[in-house]
């Protein structure tokens, strides 16, 4: 079974805790309260990443991290044999979509990850007024895929798109383990 470690990252109050938890099916009593991740959560939980025909589980290790730039120091230490990072933003909040390509070049560029490890998710709030649509990213964020979540009206399709994104992580876990093992026996 593959262990995936996933970052959840972005910017402050952009619902990187509301979607892991749900992801992850963790409950907590929050009752519509913001409350910051300090540094980072760590949650594990098992799930079948799309593609996999044959009911094969992976274990993911989905790590919430803070969206507050107070925490940098600790990022390197996130970032160590992570197999995937998600850059989570709320669209209705017009300096986000200039964060992310912060958080790209510090999460992603600068660590060599391949676009197929990454995903942008826009995520809309309740009472959201941003359509879910093209929206102005800088150019190199624009080759990420990129899936908008609502979770009270398509809460089903945030957990297809997890999983259609897990997927293409195992797969490319996959690949490298073999390319790994070819060098070996070579």
């Amino acid at each position: 079974m593959f262990k995936a470690k996933i970052l959840f990252i972005g910017p402050n109050e952009s619902g990187k805790t509301v979607l892991a938890n749900f992801l992850s099916d963790t409950v907590e009593n929050v009752e519509g309260e913001y409350r910051p991740t300090r540094a980072v959560r760590i949650l594990e939980f098992e799930s079948q990443p799309g593609g996999s025909g044959d009911n094969a589980k992976c274990e993911v290790e989905l790590w919430d991290c803070s969206g507050d730039f107070k925490f940098e120091s600790c990022w390197p230490a996130m970032l160590k044999d992570s197999s995937g990072v998600v850059i989570i933003f709320n669209p209705d909040v017009p300096g986000h979509l200039k964060e992310i390509e912060t958080w790209y070049s510090m999460f992603v560029s600068s660590q060599g990850l391949q676009d197929k490890q990454c995903l942008l998710l826009a995520h809309h709030k309740p009472g959201s007024k941003v359509e879910d649509g093209r929206l102005p990213l800088a150019s190199h964020l624009g080759r990420l895929p990129l899936f908008h979540s609502n979770l009270d009206e398509k809460s089903e399709d945030v957990r297809q798109a997890f999983s259609t994104y897990l997927g293409n992580i195992v797969y490319s876990m996959s690949e490298s383990r073999e390319r790994e093992e070819m060098s070996i026996i070579t």
